[in-house]
Protein backbone atom coordinates (compact mmCIF):
# COMPACT_ATOMS: atom_id res chain seq x y z
CA UNK A 1 0.00 0.00 0.00
CA UNK A 2 1.02 3.74 -1.17
CA UNK A 3 -0.03 6.97 -2.10
CA UNK A 4 3.54 7.36 -3.78
CA UNK A 5 4.34 6.69 -7.31
CA UNK A 6 6.25 7.95 -10.27
CA UNK A 7 4.69 10.69 -12.44
CA UNK A 8 2.54 10.06 -15.64
CA UNK A 9 2.84 10.99 -19.24
CA UNK A 10 0.71 12.06 -21.47
CA UNK A 11 1.60 10.46 -24.59
CA UNK A 12 -0.27 12.42 -26.79
CA UNK A 13 -1.57 15.80 -26.60
CA UNK A 14 -2.48 19.38 -27.96
CA UNK A 15 -1.42 21.55 -25.38
CA UNK A 16 -2.61 24.25 -27.91
CA UNK A 17 -6.70 23.60 -27.19
CA UNK A 18 -6.18 24.40 -23.86
CA UNK A 19 -7.73 27.93 -24.61
CA UNK A 20 -10.79 26.02 -26.61
CA UNK A 21 -13.24 25.92 -23.95
CA UNK A 22 -15.94 28.62 -24.27
CA UNK A 23 -15.42 28.98 -27.69
CA UNK A 24 -17.32 30.22 -29.93
CA UNK A 25 -19.96 27.61 -31.50
CA UNK A 26 -18.83 26.92 -35.01
CA UNK A 27 -20.49 28.33 -38.10
CA UNK A 28 -22.89 24.95 -38.25
CA UNK A 29 -23.18 21.92 -36.32
CA UNK A 30 -20.73 19.35 -37.58
CA UNK A 31 -22.48 15.80 -38.45
CA UNK A 32 -18.65 14.52 -39.76
CA UNK A 33 -15.46 13.67 -37.86
CA UNK A 34 -14.34 15.80 -41.06
CA UNK A 35 -16.60 18.44 -40.42
CA UNK A 36 -15.69 18.85 -37.31
CA UNK A 37 -11.95 19.25 -38.38
CA UNK A 38 -12.83 21.88 -40.54
CA UNK A 39 -15.19 23.61 -38.66
CA UNK A 40 -13.59 23.56 -35.29
CA UNK A 41 -10.06 22.55 -35.06
CA UNK A 42 -8.60 24.11 -38.55
CA UNK A 43 -10.14 27.55 -38.02
CA UNK A 44 -8.79 27.59 -34.34
CA UNK A 45 -5.17 26.34 -35.04
CA UNK A 46 -5.36 29.14 -37.55
CA UNK A 47 -6.05 31.90 -35.48
CA UNK A 48 -3.69 31.08 -32.97
CA UNK A 49 -0.42 33.47 -32.76
CA UNK A 50 2.59 32.96 -30.84
CA UNK A 51 1.38 34.60 -27.38
CA UNK A 52 -1.72 32.03 -27.80
CA UNK A 53 0.28 29.58 -28.28
CA UNK A 54 2.44 30.26 -25.22
CA UNK A 55 -0.38 30.99 -22.61
CA UNK A 56 -1.88 27.78 -23.75
CA UNK A 57 0.98 25.81 -23.23
CA UNK A 58 1.42 27.04 -19.79
CA UNK A 59 -2.01 26.67 -18.54
CA UNK A 60 -1.88 22.71 -20.22
CA UNK A 61 1.53 22.50 -18.36
CA UNK A 62 -0.25 23.54 -15.04
CA UNK A 63 -3.13 21.46 -15.25
CA UNK A 64 -0.86 18.54 -15.84
CA UNK A 65 0.78 19.17 -12.62
CA UNK A 66 -2.19 19.46 -10.50
CA UNK A 67 -3.53 16.08 -12.16
CA UNK A 68 0.39 14.65 -11.53
CA UNK A 69 1.44 14.17 -15.12
CA UNK A 70 4.77 15.20 -15.00
CA UNK A 71 6.07 14.55 -18.96
CA UNK A 72 4.22 15.68 -22.28
CA UNK A 73 4.54 14.59 -25.50
CA UNK A 74 2.51 17.23 -27.87
CA UNK A 75 1.33 17.87 -31.18
CA UNK A 76 1.35 21.05 -32.22
CA UNK A 77 -0.16 23.25 -35.10
CA UNK A 78 0.06 26.91 -35.61
CA UNK A 79 -0.21 27.40 -39.06
CA UNK A 80 0.37 31.32 -39.63
CA UNK A 81 2.63 31.25 -36.20
CA UNK A 82 5.11 28.36 -37.29
CA UNK A 83 8.23 29.55 -37.02
CA UNK A 84 10.11 29.16 -33.07
CA UNK A 85 6.55 27.88 -31.75
CA UNK A 86 7.62 24.69 -30.66
CA UNK A 87 10.34 26.61 -28.50
CA UNK A 88 7.53 29.05 -27.17
CA UNK A 89 5.56 25.62 -25.97
CA UNK A 90 9.11 24.00 -24.36
CA UNK A 91 9.53 27.02 -22.49
CA UNK A 92 6.41 27.36 -21.23
CA UNK A 93 6.03 23.92 -19.72
CA UNK A 94 9.30 24.23 -18.13
CA UNK A 95 9.11 27.38 -16.58
CA UNK A 96 5.59 25.52 -14.54
CA UNK A 97 8.32 22.46 -14.68
CA UNK A 98 7.02 20.40 -16.25
CA UNK A 99 9.18 18.09 -18.82
CA UNK A 100 7.88 18.16 -22.62
CA UNK A 101 8.84 17.22 -26.06
CA UNK A 102 6.76 18.46 -28.85
CA UNK A 103 6.43 18.29 -32.46
CA UNK A 104 5.22 20.72 -35.40
CA UNK A 105 1.91 18.62 -37.59
CA UNK A 106 3.30 18.90 -40.69
CA UNK A 107 0.68 19.09 -43.76
CA UNK A 108 -0.56 20.02 -47.22
CA UNK A 109 -3.41 22.11 -45.92
CA UNK A 110 -1.86 25.68 -46.21
CA UNK A 111 -0.09 24.37 -49.23
CA UNK A 112 3.90 23.77 -49.92
CA UNK A 113 5.46 27.02 -48.07
CA UNK A 114 4.03 26.29 -45.06
CA UNK A 115 4.40 22.61 -44.95
CA UNK A 116 8.20 23.44 -45.86
CA UNK A 117 8.40 25.40 -42.60
CA UNK A 118 6.73 23.01 -40.61
CA UNK A 119 9.16 20.68 -41.77
CA UNK A 120 11.79 23.36 -40.79
CA UNK A 121 10.63 23.99 -37.08
CA UNK A 122 10.54 19.95 -36.26
CA UNK A 123 14.59 20.20 -37.60
CA UNK A 124 14.88 23.21 -35.86
CA UNK A 125 13.70 21.94 -32.31
CA UNK A 126 15.07 18.15 -32.68
CA UNK A 127 18.41 19.61 -33.10
CA UNK A 128 18.22 22.00 -30.49
CA UNK A 129 16.95 19.41 -27.81
CA UNK A 130 19.35 16.25 -28.56
CA UNK A 131 18.97 14.86 -24.75
CA UNK A 132 15.34 13.92 -25.05
CA UNK A 133 12.85 11.98 -26.83
CA UNK A 134 11.74 13.37 -30.25
CA UNK A 135 10.06 13.02 -33.49
CA UNK A 136 8.82 14.88 -36.28
CA UNK A 137 5.45 15.94 -36.42
CA UNK A 138 2.78 14.69 -39.39
CA UNK A 139 -1.06 14.90 -39.37
CA UNK A 140 -2.98 13.00 -40.88
CA UNK A 141 -2.74 10.90 -44.23
CA UNK A 142 -6.19 12.84 -45.53
CA UNK A 143 -3.67 16.19 -45.21
CA UNK A 144 -0.46 14.73 -46.77
CA UNK A 145 0.68 14.03 -50.36
CA UNK A 146 2.86 11.53 -51.05
CA UNK A 147 5.62 14.11 -51.52
CA UNK A 148 4.89 15.90 -48.07
CA UNK A 149 4.60 12.17 -46.91
CA UNK A 150 7.76 11.41 -47.88
CA UNK A 151 9.32 14.45 -46.50
CA UNK A 152 8.32 13.50 -43.47
CA UNK A 153 9.94 10.01 -43.63
CA UNK A 154 12.90 11.46 -45.30
CA UNK A 155 13.70 14.08 -42.31
CA UNK A 156 12.88 11.98 -39.69
CA UNK A 157 15.49 9.40 -40.64
CA UNK A 158 17.72 12.22 -41.78
CA UNK A 159 17.63 12.94 -37.58
CA UNK A 160 17.83 9.74 -36.54
CA UNK A 161 13.87 9.93 -34.69
CA UNK A 162 10.29 8.38 -35.53
CA UNK A 163 7.26 10.39 -36.86
CA UNK A 164 4.73 11.22 -34.31
CA UNK A 165 0.93 10.78 -36.90
CA UNK A 166 -2.39 11.11 -36.52
CA UNK A 167 -3.61 7.55 -37.91
CA UNK A 168 -6.92 6.73 -39.26
CA UNK A 169 -8.62 8.59 -36.20
CA UNK A 170 -11.97 9.06 -38.86
CA UNK A 171 -13.12 6.77 -41.64
CA UNK A 172 -11.86 9.64 -43.61
CA UNK A 173 -8.62 8.35 -43.11
CA UNK A 174 -9.00 5.21 -43.42
CA UNK A 175 -6.54 4.28 -46.53
CA UNK A 176 -3.68 5.70 -43.99
CA UNK A 177 -2.81 1.92 -43.39
CA UNK A 178 -2.00 1.18 -47.00
CA UNK A 179 0.21 4.51 -47.34
CA UNK A 180 2.05 4.20 -43.83
CA UNK A 181 2.85 0.27 -43.77
CA UNK A 182 5.64 0.41 -46.02
CA UNK A 183 6.78 3.22 -44.24
CA UNK A 184 6.76 2.98 -40.61
CA UNK A 185 9.76 1.85 -38.16
CA UNK A 186 9.03 0.85 -34.30
CA UNK A 187 9.87 3.73 -32.88
CA UNK A 188 7.08 6.20 -34.55
CA UNK A 189 3.76 7.28 -32.56
CA UNK A 190 0.77 6.35 -34.18
CA UNK A 191 -2.20 8.55 -32.93
CA UNK A 192 -5.22 7.45 -32.70
CA UNK A 193 -5.55 4.04 -35.34
CA UNK A 194 -9.27 3.66 -34.94
CA UNK A 195 -9.92 2.81 -38.53
CA UNK A 196 -6.67 1.01 -38.94
CA UNK A 197 -7.33 -1.81 -41.20
CA UNK A 198 -3.89 -3.35 -41.05
CA UNK A 199 -0.45 -3.83 -38.89
CA UNK A 200 1.92 -0.59 -38.92
CA UNK A 201 5.25 -0.66 -36.96
CA UNK A 202 4.76 1.79 -33.88
CA UNK A 203 3.27 3.00 -30.47
CA UNK A 204 -0.38 3.28 -30.65
CA UNK A 205 -1.36 6.04 -28.78
CA UNK A 206 -5.02 5.52 -27.23
CA UNK A 207 -7.17 8.68 -26.57
CA UNK A 208 -10.72 7.33 -25.68
CA UNK A 209 -12.43 10.33 -24.15
CA UNK A 210 -11.28 12.22 -28.21
CA UNK A 211 -12.63 9.02 -29.63
CA UNK A 212 -16.50 9.19 -27.78
CA UNK A 213 -16.15 12.92 -27.90
CA UNK A 214 -15.68 12.86 -31.80
CA UNK A 215 -17.98 9.58 -32.19
CA UNK A 216 -15.09 8.13 -34.28
CA UNK A 217 -15.74 4.48 -32.85
CA UNK A 218 -13.79 2.09 -30.61
CA UNK A 219 -10.02 1.57 -31.62
CA UNK A 220 -9.34 -1.41 -30.09
CA UNK A 221 -5.62 -0.33 -29.63
CA UNK A 222 -4.15 -4.04 -28.45
CA UNK A 223 -5.18 -5.56 -31.61
CA UNK A 224 -2.63 -5.72 -34.00
CA UNK A 225 -0.15 -6.12 -30.60
CA UNK A 226 1.48 -3.00 -31.40
CA UNK A 227 2.92 -1.41 -27.57
CA UNK A 228 -0.54 1.21 -26.24
CA UNK A 229 0.10 4.04 -24.59
CA UNK A 230 -2.67 6.48 -23.26
CA UNK A 231 -2.70 10.06 -24.18
CA UNK A 232 -5.79 13.14 -24.07
CA UNK A 233 -5.40 14.51 -27.74
CA UNK A 234 -5.79 17.67 -26.24
CA UNK A 235 -8.83 17.33 -23.33
CA UNK A 236 -6.42 18.08 -20.40
CA UNK A 237 -3.64 15.61 -19.07
CA UNK A 238 -5.36 13.91 -16.59
CA UNK A 239 -4.20 10.22 -16.94
CA UNK A 240 -5.71 8.34 -14.14
CA UNK A 241 -9.44 9.73 -15.57
CA UNK A 242 -8.25 8.86 -18.93
CA UNK A 243 -7.39 5.37 -17.44
CA UNK A 244 -10.47 5.39 -15.99
CA UNK A 245 -12.74 5.59 -19.00
CA UNK A 246 -10.17 3.55 -21.02
CA UNK A 247 -11.00 0.86 -18.57
CA UNK A 248 -14.79 1.36 -18.99
CA UNK A 249 -14.64 1.70 -22.76
CA UNK A 250 -13.02 -1.67 -22.79
CA UNK A 251 -15.27 -3.77 -20.15
CA UNK A 252 -18.16 -2.34 -22.26
CA UNK A 253 -16.40 -4.36 -25.88
CA UNK A 254 -15.30 -7.36 -23.30
CA UNK A 255 -17.03 -7.63 -19.96
CA UNK A 256 -14.32 -10.45 -19.19
CA UNK A 257 -11.68 -7.14 -19.02
CA UNK A 258 -9.87 -6.24 -16.39
CA UNK A 259 -7.86 -2.59 -15.40
CA UNK A 260 -5.01 -4.37 -15.58
CA UNK A 261 -5.04 -3.66 -19.42
CA UNK A 262 -5.70 0.01 -19.44
CA UNK A 263 -3.30 0.19 -16.36
CA UNK A 264 -0.49 -1.06 -18.91
CA UNK A 265 -1.06 1.81 -21.09
CA UNK A 266 0.11 4.11 -19.08
CA UNK A 267 3.40 5.52 -19.06
CA UNK A 268 4.73 6.22 -16.30
CA UNK A 269 8.08 9.04 -15.72
CA UNK A 270 11.28 7.84 -14.35
CA UNK A 271 12.43 11.37 -13.48
CA UNK A 272 9.76 12.38 -11.01
CA UNK A 273 7.78 11.18 -8.09
CA UNK A 274 3.84 12.40 -7.20
CA UNK A 275 2.11 11.81 -3.69
CA UNK A 276 -1.12 11.60 -4.04
CA UNK A 277 -4.67 12.19 -2.24
CA UNK A 278 -5.50 8.08 -2.32
CA UNK A 279 -3.47 5.01 -0.87
CA UNK A 280 -3.32 2.37 -2.62
CA UNK A 281 -2.60 3.81 -6.03
CA UNK A 282 -3.37 0.62 -7.61
CA UNK A 283 -5.71 -0.46 -10.82
CA UNK A 284 -8.39 -2.28 -8.98
CA UNK A 285 -8.51 0.74 -6.53
CA UNK A 286 -8.09 3.86 -8.93
CA UNK A 287 -10.65 2.24 -12.18
CA UNK A 288 -13.40 3.36 -9.42
CA UNK A 289 -12.17 6.19 -7.56
CA UNK A 290 -12.48 9.66 -9.23
CA UNK A 291 -11.18 12.68 -8.26
CA UNK A 292 -7.56 11.35 -7.24
CA UNK A 293 -5.25 14.58 -6.99
CA UNK A 294 -1.54 15.21 -6.76
CA UNK A 295 -0.50 16.96 -3.45
CA UNK A 296 3.38 16.95 -3.97
CA UNK A 297 5.77 16.76 -7.09
CA UNK A 298 8.92 16.36 -7.38
CA UNK A 299 10.75 16.33 -11.41
CA UNK A 300 14.55 15.82 -11.58
CA UNK A 301 14.88 16.74 -7.69
CA UNK A 302 12.98 19.42 -7.82
CA UNK A 303 9.74 20.15 -5.83
CA UNK A 304 7.48 21.98 -8.08
CA UNK A 305 4.05 20.93 -6.86
CA UNK A 306 3.71 21.07 -2.75
CA UNK A 307 0.05 21.17 -0.86
CA UNK A 308 -1.46 21.22 -4.79
CA UNK A 309 0.10 24.09 -5.02
CA UNK A 310 2.76 25.02 -7.80
CA UNK A 311 6.21 26.25 -6.39
CA UNK A 312 7.79 28.02 -9.69
CA UNK A 313 4.41 29.94 -10.86
CA UNK A 314 1.83 31.78 -9.76
CA UNK A 315 -1.35 29.23 -11.22
CA UNK A 316 -3.79 32.58 -10.43
CA UNK A 317 -1.63 34.33 -13.09
CA UNK A 318 -1.09 31.83 -15.44
CA UNK A 319 -5.01 31.41 -15.93
CA UNK A 320 -5.61 34.87 -16.13
CA UNK A 321 -3.37 35.49 -18.59
CA UNK A 322 -4.92 32.29 -20.53
CA UNK A 323 -8.25 33.90 -20.51
CA UNK A 324 -6.83 36.94 -22.04
CA UNK A 325 -5.24 35.03 -24.89
CA UNK A 326 -9.06 32.81 -24.82
CA UNK A 327 -10.62 36.24 -25.54
CA UNK A 328 -8.25 37.43 -27.93
CA UNK A 329 -8.31 34.19 -29.77
CA UNK A 330 -12.45 33.72 -29.59
CA UNK A 331 -12.66 37.14 -31.05
CA UNK A 332 -11.12 36.27 -34.06
CA UNK A 333 -13.32 33.11 -34.70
Amino acid sequence: MTDTTRGLVCAHHHLYSSLARGMPAPPRTPTSFTEILELVWWRLDAALDLDMVRWSAALGALEALECGTTAIVDHHSSPNAIEGSLEVIHDACREVGVRITTCYEVTDRGGAARAAAGLAENARYIRAHPDQANWVGAHACLTLSDATLDAVVGTAADLGVGVHVHVAEGDADADAGRRLAPLATPDWLLAHAVHLDRPVAGTVLHNPRSNLNNGVGYARPDRFGNPVRLGTDGIGADMLEEFRLAFVRLRDADLTATPEVPWSWLVWDDRSEVTWSYDPMEPWYLAYTPGVRARTVRIEGDVVLEEGRPTRVDAGEIRARAREQATRLWAKL
